[in-house]
């Protein structure tokens, strides 16, 4: 089945959008959204006519600082303890130690970096929550995330689609090269990190 996420924006429309960032930016069961394609076809679309880019990127800054905040109130809440809660479909502890080894290696400014990366960026507010980190340091880091990540891939589809002539037509392949972006870390720390690479090995010896 063809996914088309521009008919799926317009259809989800402003309040789609900012659910979909605020959700992804920092809840435990984001994990799973399109943050970074969301947001260049939702500017793109926005060069297009469907969108004001003025509330878009406002609307789009909102979600994901208070998305994030509200993950590390969550860390603050929980604290050690969600890292023995049970895997669902919406909630994976590994994820969670992917962000904190994550964090521990770059602190405070994993804020920033995770919101360019798939998964990470739904759990490293809560790690930060666990960790105590001071909440005035954590939302200066958040607001310049949100500005580049939320503002930035929004406005580098919005300039996109205005600038190249019937964009439309490489819409598709360039969404799926953003895609290939934004997993290439993922993929960089699977290949790093030795207990991850171990753990794949050991599960494919079983099949």
């Amino acid at each position: 089945m063809h996914f088309d996420l521009a008919s799926l924006i317009q259809a989800v429309g402003y309040l789609g959008v900012f659910a979909i960032v605020f959700l992804e930016s920092g809840l435990l069961i984001g994990f799973f959204f399109p943050g970074d394609s969301l947001l260049f076809t939702a500017g793109f679309l926005a060069s297009q006519g469907y969108f004001d880019i003025k509330i878009l990127i406002v609307g789009c800054f909102i979600a994901a600082v208070a998305g994030d905040s509200i993950g590390y109130y969550i860390g603050v809440k929980l604290g050690p303890r969600i890292f023995t809660r049970e895997n669902s479909i919406f909630f994976h502890k590994k994820h969670l130690e992917r962000a904190q080894r994550f964090y521990d290696k770059h602190g405070g400014k994993t804020i920033i970096l995770a919101r360019f990366i798939p998964v990470i960026r739904a759990f490293a507010p809560v790690v930060a929550g666990v960790g105590k980190m001071d909440y005035k340091k954590f939302l200066i880091f958040n607001l310049v995330g949100g500005v580049l990540w939320a503002i930035g891939v929004t406005l580098a589809g919005y300039y996109l689609g205005s600038l190249i002539p019937d964009i439309d037509k490489y819409l598709l392949p360039i969404v799926g090269l953003i895609v290939i972006a934004s997993v290439l870390p993922v993929f960089h720390h699977i290949l790093v990190d030795g207990e991850i690479r171990a753990s794949i090995i050991r599960k494919l010896k079983r099949k």
